[in-house]
């Protein structure tokens, strides 16, 4: 059984669509390749830092047009999960605007009193003091939760600690591991999927990352598209032992056939 023509896609956004602040050459005319041909589209980003109203500022100082109702956030994803698992719930938060805005929308009180979960989200500046208080939370019996798993994260200055790196500072400290809600969980995949109302046989997963984009999408049951503009290399793909349905250079590569 061959599969139908793409109607939807998926698209990270780092490493994709911009890379360390900077466009991805021919982004632009992806993107508008994707919204003159009628197809849907969702950018999917392990990001929790920023609002999807943030984010859609800061892509179009890159030169992206991208409206904040097509950006699915890591931290977006926490806060739906949550609110099926807990309903009004209770958490105490490490992370940025993304991820705090996120969970006051399906009202959940912020508090470092008993909370019901500990969310653990990005920052450029995670607090030593904030750290030890997830550690004794965690200890004391609150569900770890974290936005996703990904060990470092692009600066122009180079590599930084991210969210993956600093989870893994908690449970070495208290023995819990943390439930990882971004990608390569396929949850954020699916809940990308049913914010656009589409199905995994007509729908396309663009990443440049083997260890989540890909896993993720491939997990979901959707087609899957390798970019090397970001993290992987075209030679650390056979490390894997999965692979993407397609490699390209980039999402310029992809636009003749959005015509």
């Amino acid at each position: 059984m061959t599969r139908e023509t793409p109607c939807s896609w998926l698209c990270d956004m780092d490493g994709v669509l911009i890379r360390e602040g900077v466009m991805v050459p021919g982004a632009d005319r992806f993107v508008r390749a994707l919204r003159d041909g009628g197809r849907s589209f969702l950018v999917l980003t392990n990001n929790s830092m920023y609002t999807p109203r943030d984010l859609s500022a800061r892509l179009a100082t890159s030169g992206l047009d991208i409206p904040d109702h097509a950006l699915w956030t890591s931290a977006l994803a926490t806060a739906r999960f949550l609110d099926s698992q807990r309903p009004g719930g209770t958490a105490f938060v490490i992370g940025e605007a993304g991820l705090t805005t996120a969970l006051h929308d399906i009202g959940y009180i912020l508090t470092d009193r008993a909370p019901d979960y500990v969310v653990l989200g990005e920052t450029r500046a995670y607090s030593f003091s904030a750290i030890t208080t997830a550690i004794r939370l965690v200890a004391d019996g609150a569900r770890f939760i974290a936005t996703n798993p990904d060990p470092t994260g692009p600066s122009p200055e180079g590599l930084l600690p991210a969210c993956g790196s600093v989870a893994a500072l908690i449970t070495r400290a208290t023995g819990v591991d943390p439930y990882f809600v971004g990608k390569p969980n396929p949850l954020m995949v699916r809940e990308g999927l049913n914010t656009l109302g589409a199905h995994s046989e007509t729908t396309v997963m663009v990443g440049d990352r083997m260890d989540t984009d890909m896993v993720a999408g491939i997990e979901a049951g959707l087609e899957t598209i390798l970019v090397l503009s970001g993290m992987t290399e075209s030679d650390a793909v056979d490390r894997f032992p999965y692979r993407p349905s397609r490699i390209v250079g980039s999402v310029a590569d992809l636009v003749a056939e959005l015509g």
